[in-house]
């Protein structure tokens, strides 16, 4: 009986006056007790599903025999002496869609309320600066693709990686986000590194700084804060967090922000599986992080970390 129940009978029960004052209170509410608006005039919101559909397009423009749409290959049009022209036409595309994203999302990021001539001013360079780094993005991710090859033995080839593998959508969709929060884009950026986190369980935010040759391997649970800095040939395993320990207050008991309190992760570093690592310490190049370790002090280069190693520094520690 209750699916038979519109619209228009349940406004009929109600009385004008009602959702009247339901009106009102929600504008009370709006304007004066609980005022979290943006201040400028309203604008339409950033679109999930364009944002999902643009970043789609830059991997099929990025890799096209891996990502490009399969009517095309089912029809043999994605030929190499057709790739370019295939990618130019996916570029225009994802481009135009990627500035009408920035646009709706640049309002939302400043400290001041921005005319409309200089958002599409702002806008207009963020892509053409975004434009010109996607060869070297490129460059990046098969950097990862190959890392991903050399350190999974049950990876059978570079097609699975792309195709299947979490950490590598992950890292593709931090690499793109990255370079968008670099150029000023920072609220499309993590709105690009949220939606990997819910397509992966993989939480990087798109401040942190990566190098190049990074693999993520299985993915779940790994969070990698903003201000981390992760060098070469760094492999994490599942629920590794590089994460903050403290979170230092101003005077009004409001969160400071921009402070650098995460790791520093050095060149052709291993962290294992449910590894800790927190505040704003130096994990020594060439140093392995063994499985479920709880660190928040630097380790020097090509340390050995367990959890029993650090069960005995601390029996020593007390003993002394």
């Amino acid at each position: 009986m209750m699916d038979n129940i519109t619209a228009a009978s349940v406004n009929a029960e109600l009385q004008d006056a009602e959702i009247d004052t339901v009106v009102q209170g929600l504008r009370h509410s709006r304007d004066v007790l609980h005022n979290v608006r943006y201040r400028g005039p309203v604008r339409p919101p950033p679109s999930r599903e364009e944002i999902v559909a643009t970043v789609g397009e830059f991997a099929q423009a990025l890799f096209p025999a891996h990502y490009g749409r399969p009517e095309l290959l089912d029809r043999g049009e994605l030929t190499p002496s057709g790739i370019d022209e295939y990618v130019g036409l996916v570029l225009q595309r994802a481009l135009a869609s990627l500035n009408d994203q920035v646009r709706r999302t640049l309002p939302f990021t400043s400290d001041t309320v921005l005319p409309d001539e200089e958002i599409h001013r702002q806008a207009l360079s963020i892509v053409r600066d975004f434009s010109a780094r996607l060869p070297a993005i490129r460059g990046l991710l098969v950097s990862d693709l190959r890392a991903a090859y050399a350190g999974d033995p049950a990876a059978t080839g570079y097609p699975e990686i792309l195709l299947v593998y979490p950490g590598m959508m992950a890292v593709i969709h931090y690499r793109l986000a990255h370079a968008l929060h670099g150029l000023g884009a920072r609220f499309l950026a993590r709105h690009i590194s949220e939606i990997a986190h819910s397509l992966t369980g993989i939480d990087i935010h798109p401040g942190a700084q990566i190098g190049g040759s990074f693999f993520i391997d299985h993915g779940t649970g790994v969070v990698i804060g903003e201000t981390a800095v992760i060098g070469e040939r760094v492999r994490l395993y599942q629920a590794v967090t590089l994460g903050a320990r403290s979170f230092p207050a101003d005077e009004k008991g409001s969160l400071i922000k921009g402070r650098l309190r995460h790791p520093i992760v050095e060149d052709d570093v291993v962290i294992y599986a449910g590894a800790t690592i927190l505040g704003r310490i130096t994990i020594g190049r060439g140093s392995t992080i063994g499985g479920s370790v709880w660190l928040t002090q630097s380790v020097p280069p090509n340390s050995q970390i367990s959890q029993a190693h650090i069960r005995s520094d601390e029996r020593y520690d007390r003993q002394g």
